[in-house]
């Protein structure tokens, strides 16, 4: 049971070694010392502190998640248009035959001029 504590107490120490060296713990003290010096408290504290920290607000991220959307969207759209414009092209390259294989004449599974 001790060697259990003491090992618990190893990587505790371990793990606040590692917040110092790492800077978190220093960064964390001036931003709650700069929340705490605040005359005017801020409606949301995590939102100061993400701010502090670098990250984005919550409007931001939210800004940031559409256009994200919005991407997700232009990347399909373009994705269809390109493999339409790929069966096209085999149309175009094999006019005798609708549904091109991966398989070559000779029977080797290679197809160069395929967009896939």
């Amino acid at each position: 049971m001790m060697r259990y504590r003491e090992e618990k107490e190893a990587k505790k120490e371990a793990f606040r070694k590692y917040l110092e060296s790492s800077g978190v713990v220093d960064s964390l003290t001036k931003v709650l010392v700069s929340l705490y010096e605040q005359n005017d408290k801020p409606s949301s504290a995590i939102e100061f502190i993400q701010e502090k920290l670098g990250g984005p607000t919550v409007s931001e991220y939210e800004k940031l998640q559409a256009e994200l959307s919005d991407l997700r969207m232009k990347y399909n759209e373009l994705l269809a248009a390109h493999q339409e414009t790929c069966k096209k092209l085999d149309e175009l390259k094999n006019p005798h035959n609708t549904a091109p294989t991966k398989e070559t004449s000779d029977g080797e599974g290679s197809n160069d001029w395929s967009c896939d």
